[in-house]
């Protein structure tokens, strides 16, 4: 059955599965528009992408990338979308230019905060206007100590009011942990 338009966010901790159970809520659909966000910088990052990247039939059809997703799913044909993971592109975002987290001012933390919930919201949007079933995936990070170093704290800021923002607009959201998804919305 075909789930047109709709737009789920995956979330939970690192390694909980989140990947995994959202690559199975596309089972059904027959292409596949996969965006990767995650730039490979370490060995460590490099053998986890390929474990994901072996999951993965044919059906999918991978772009690697964090900007501009709005603007290009609509040229695409794929019917789903699947973006893993918003805490990547957060991360890219953050450090595409060179900047001092330790003495970052607040409204320039606001700016690249409004930047990616922008980039995220296009992408929802246009998944909606081209009909597009999208499921997200994320992190959940706000769940433990307050981090000591400034640029965490203000990750960690980022991607609790950006996850937010997804899941309002989001038609289903689900916290994945130990590989068990719960449904909250």
């Amino acid at each position: 059955m075909r789930q047109k338009g709709k737009i789920i966010l995956v979330t939970g901790g690192s390694g909980s599965g989140k990947s995994s159970f959202s690559e199975n809520l596309l089972k059904n659909e027959k292409n596949i528009f996969y965006i990767a966000t995650t730039i490979v910088k370490d060995e460590e990052t490099e053998r986890k992408v390929e474990s994901h990247k072996k999951r993965r039939d044919k059906r999918y059809k991978t772009y690697e990338g964090f900007e501009n997703l709005g603007e290009i799913i609509k040229d695409r044909k794929e019917e789903a979308v699947l973006l893993d993971c918003v805490s990547s592109l957060i991360t890219n975002y953050m450090f595409k230019e060179s900047k001092d987290y330790d003495f970052i001012p607040l409204d320039e933390v606001e700016k690249i905060k409004k930047d990616i919930e922008d980039e995220v919201i296009n992408l929802i949007k246009s998944c909606k206007e081209e009909n597009k079933f999208l499921v997200m995936v994320t992190n959940e990070v706000g769940c433990s100590l307050a981090p000591e170093f400034k640029v965490n704290r203000v990750f960690r800021n980022i991607i609790g009011m950006v996850n937010q923002v997804i899941a309002s607009l989001s038609d289903e959201v689900y916290l994945v942990s130990c590989g068990i998804p719960l449904k909250l919305k």
